[in-house]
């Protein structure tokens, strides 16, 4: 059980630091030449994870402090791309359309949820086993 335990909080964390990216995507509608950004989907995803596939952890990079001076930020392992699915190009060179962005909010927060409630099955299911009351 600790296998999908592990699989829900590393796509939490995934949607948390997507969320961060979108955030800023939004932050930044106004600034001329922005390129909306987006984050790559992990290559162990929880949906491998449920499909049975075998899947390899990806490497973890750890930051030095010269990294964090320079900048640098720890991120869930997944990788900023541009974002693929941008509408339209405003004459300022700016790619962020902020219904898109906020569309992509609410899904978010519909895996998130998701997520939880699975998460909250799981220790119920657990909590039964043990013995100790498994109702939520």
């Amino acid at each position: 059980m600790s296998g999908l335990n592990d699989a829900i909080a590393q796509a939490m964390r995934h949607l948390g630091e997507r969320q961060r990216v979108i955030a800023q995507n939004i932050a930044n509608s106004d600034t001329p030449g922005y390129r909306a950004q987006e984050l790559a989907e992990p290559k162990a995803s929880f949906a491998a994870m449920v499909d049975g596939r075998i899947v390899t952890a990806r490497p973890h990079v750890t930051l030095s402090e010269g990294m964090r001076r320079l900048g640098a930020r720890q991120t869930s392992g997944g990788a900023l791309i541009p974002d693929p699915s941008i509408s339209e190009v405003k004459p300022d060179g700016n790619t962020v359309t902020l219904e898109d962005q906020v569309l992509k909010m609410g899904q978010i927060q519909a895996d998130y949820a998701a997520l939880t409630g699975l998460y909250r099955k799981q220790m119920a299911l657990v909590r039964s086993a043990l013995g100790k009351g498994g109702s939520t």
